[in-house]
């Protein structure tokens, strides 16, 4: 039983998305209307901001399912139904579902690193590639999980998108912490061929005329790239939080808010990536994890693996890379001390 279908909750969704849109309007009108090069502090109150924003409304979400629950006949007529019970399950599904989004989004920060770099586009523009990049992204994952609450009905299905998360962590884990080179990537050779290419960037401009031809700028290749890389990793991460929760609700939501601070997280970690050189190895281990849960794990605890364990486990792989990276970082800079 899906606890908040789309006939009854559709004007959830269309205020949650004008919510969104109207925070985008005042982030990019306001806050950065002006290009500037982001700080590592501006970032870290941004970075901040967004994960509050999303336990604040993991909190009213908390409040508002237990409200429904208790009140509504849907849900009151459903023999032994617990309120309460169902309302922290459904507030630690979205917090879970948001953290293993968040954990994911670190591998797109490696690669608008590398795409930034390619493409040299100066920090102070990247802002704005980012801004329409992440709106981009929320509508394809909006598509995204729209199919993906049909298709996971599916048994097979779900098997199969277990099986790809599966073999897609233990591809990540074996290819370890070595660079990407874009010199010769496919997405790139095809985009200098369909686009007439501006070789210098002008300002923030995506397009430019010259000879009254439309050139694309770098700005914009770096844009086009960064979209297409984001649908790639929508394959992973949303049956991820699928693997979490039947509630497409939940799904929209939580993937939603780990998205919209996927910028300021960026700005915040693109001077320290370096010294993160086994994250990969605990988000690998996280797609592992849930590919386990949705081919063996969900079916072997009756239908639903603990949403607690989840989280649990979850959490401590993700921190166990981040302080197994912090550690062999200070060691090695310890070593280049004593040298």
């Amino acid at each position: 039983m899906i606890l908040f279908p789309f006939y009854d909750y559709w004007w959830f969704y269309v205020g949650f998305t004008v919510f969104v849109l109207a925070v985008l309007a005042l982030d990019l009108g306001v806050f950065h209307k002006k290009a500037h090069e982001v700080s590592f502090k501006e970032a870290s109150i941004w970075t901040t901001i967004w994960i509050s924003a999303a336990l604040v409304f993991n909190y009213l979400f908390y409040l508002y399912a237990k409200f429904q629950f208790s009140n509504h006949e849907r849900y009151t007529s459903i023999a032994g139904f617990d309120p309460d019970a169902q309302a922290k399950t459904t507030a630690l599904e979205f917090l879970t579902g948001f953290v293993v989004e968040k954990s994911l989004a670190i591998d797109n920060v490696f690669v608008f690193a590398v795409v930034f770099a390619y493409f040299g586009i100066p920090k102070m523009y990247q802002h704005r590639v980012l801004f329409w990049g992440i709106l981009g992204a929320l509508v394809f994952r909006a598509i995204f999980i729209a199919m993906g609450s049909i298709l996971m009905q599916y048994q097979w299905v779900v098997i199969f998108f277990g099986a790809l998360l599966i073999l897609t962590g233990i591809k990540m884990f074996f290819a370890g912490t070595q660079p990407q080179n874009l010199e010769n990537n496919f997405i790139v050779r095809q985009l200098k061929k369909i686009f007439r290419v501006h070789p210098h960037i002008e300002g923030q401009k995506f397009f430019i005329k010259r000879n009254g031809l439309t050139y694309v700028t770098p700005l914009f290749l770096a844009l086009i790239f960064l979209e297409l890389s984001d649908i790639i990793f929508a394959v992973d991460s949303v049956p991820a939080i699928f693997a979490l929760t039947k509630e497409p609700l939940i799904v929209f939501t939580s993937n939603i808010f780990a998205i919209l601070g996927l910028r300021s997280m960026y700005f915040m970690l693109a001077g320290v990536m370096d010294k993160f050189v086994y994250i990969k190895f605990g988000l690998a281990s996280v797609l592992v994890f849930v590919g386990l849960k949705m081919v063996w794990l969900n079916e072997a605890f009756g239908g639903k693996f603990p949403i607690k364990w989840s989280l649990i486990i979850i959490a401590g792989l993700i921190s166990s890379s981040i302080i197994a990276s912090i550690f062999v970082d200070r060691k090695n800079q310890k070593k280049l001390d004593q040298a």
